[in-house]
């Protein structure tokens, strides 16, 4: 299902801005709390937490990070460390190994170079070991309120299905979709769309009879012949 080619209809850029007012009026309605599942309670540990998430679950994560901030509760402190002693920390989250050498390494940064502090701009943030476009996106976006939308599984199989984006890249498909939504609305729109393909267009067996989205994905049909 996830890798299912959709086929879309020709629609005018127009036709398509509509429809993503559309799509974000009923977005917000519901989940008019949207935010993201990532438990934290500062910048520093957000950033964790999002590099930990990469090819993991939330949950997962936030099953492991209440031990592993109460450890290493500050940059200063994680960069003392060696990966091995973070490693059991997160050793149920799928490649702990090198994320355990990420976190190191990304905390020693922030000390060197940073005073300690996460970084608020983009750049710098991804040269941060183990930080790439998705997770510099994610904390700007969550801990600062820089506007973007950060796309990840989800948002690439939901910008698929309703025809909003069919680029090959997250960064691309992210452009596209802050082409289509007001940029006061960046952030919820990333945290909307992520929950609704976590719980409603999931990759497997979409549930098309009680998503709010149907009347405007023209994946349904499409869907609902598999």
């Amino acid at each position: 299902m996830a890798a299912q080619k959709i086929l879309c209809p020709r629609e005018s850029k127009k036709r398509k801005r509509e429809r993503a007012r559309q799509i974000l009026a009923r977005l917000r309605e519901a989940y008019p709390q949207a935010k993201t599942e990532l438990k934290h309670n500062d910048p520093f540990q957000l950033l964790l937490a999002t590099v930990l998430s990469a090819q993991a679950t939330d949950k997962s994560v936030n099953e492991a990070t209440p031990r592993l901030f109460q450890r290493f509760p500050t940059p200063s402190a994680l960069a003392q460390a060696s990966p091995e002693e973070v490693e059991p920390y997160i050793r149920r989250i799928g490649l702990f190994r090198t994320k355990a050498r990420n976190l190191v390494a990304l905390a020693r940064k922030l000390v060197q170079e940073y005073d300690g502090e996460v970084p608020r701009d983009k750049k710098s943030l991804m040269s941060l070991p183990g930080v790439g476009w998705k997770t510099a996106t994610v904390v700007l976006a969550a801990a600062f309120g820089v506007p973007g939308i950060a796309v990840d599984t989800h948002l690439t199989r939901l910008a698929q299905r309703l025809c909003l984006s069919q680029a090959k890249t997250p960064a691309k498909i992210g452009a596209e979709l802050e082409s289509l939504f007001p940029r006061q609305d960046w952030i919820f729109v990333h945290h909307a769309l992520i929950l609704h393909g976590r719980y409603v267009c999931t990759a497997r067996r979409p549930a098309c009879s009680r998503c709010v989205l149907a009347p405007y994905c023209p994946a349904k049909p499409q869907l609902a012949q598999t």
